[in-house]
């Protein structure tokens, strides 16, 4: 009888396992398709602001805008209306960027090189990275809550270093962020190869989210580097 038991038991391991990977294959697979599409679009939102020379919406209405789509994404997540509300986030995030884009291509030394090094360099960060934490297998949330601390101070020093005109804490937070991003792309690729992140479209956010602020962050380093 017990010999049947751990047949039984050897049987139902294996079933789960080969399960447990495809669901992690599938919201892999989900992330990423989706994460291609929102930098796509995100990106003809960004052109569209530049093509017609839109202004920056501020600080504020950033910031409102920001975290109050990341609430709607949060409170939908798992609705189709999740997907929605991602396209809204994401689309607002390119048209921010736009204007930030079109000021360095004028203002700033050698700002096409400038932009498109930080493009380059954000692009070989999350490939690598996330071909880091897909090959290893590992699992990265040791790292949480340093990210999530390390997030908040990076983002109230941020707004300091603007209220307060701090040209060099504001590079210092960038560099802050260049480090807390690429973090985050491990972390958040190593929850999802574990089965900690079992939804693709908070998984797309973190890791969106995770881009743009090293793209920006990498072109105020990058910007500050070129000036005479």
């Amino acid at each position: 009888m017990d010999r049947l038991t751990d047949v039984r038991r050897t049987q139902a391991t294996v079933i789960a396992a080969p399960a447990s990977v495809l669901e992690t294959n599938k919201v892999l697979r989900n992330t990423y398709l989706l994460l291609a599409a929102t930098l796509a679009f995100s990106a003809i939102t960004a052109g569209a602001a530049m093509a017609l020379s839109l202004p920056h919406p501020g600080l504020v209405i950033t910031l409102v805008g920001y975290f109050g789509l990341l609430f709607a994404v949060h409170k939908t997540a798992h609705s189709a209306m999740g997907l929605v509300w991602v396209f809204a986030l994401t689309g607002f995030m390119g048209y921010t960027l736009g204007p930030i884009i079109s000021a360095y291509l004028q203002f700033v030394p050698n700002g096409h090189a400038v932009v498109t090094n930080a493009f380059a360099v954000t692009a070989v960060t999350f490939v690598g990275l996330s071909a880091y934490a897909v090959k290893s297998g590992r699992r990265f949330s040791f790292m949480g809550g340093f990210l999530v601390v390390g997030i908040i101070a990076a983002f109230l020093l941020g707004l300091v270093a603007i209220f307060f005109e701090m040209p060099a804490l504001s590079l210092a937070v960038s560099a802050m962020f260049v480090l807390l991003m690429a973090g985050l792309i491990l972390f958040q690729t190593g929850e999802i190869v574990n089965g900690g992140e079992t939804n693709y479209i908070l998984a797309t956010v973190t890791l969106f989210v995770s881009i743009f602020n090293l793209f920006t962050s990498l072109l105020h380093l990058l910007g500050f580097a070129g000036e005479e």
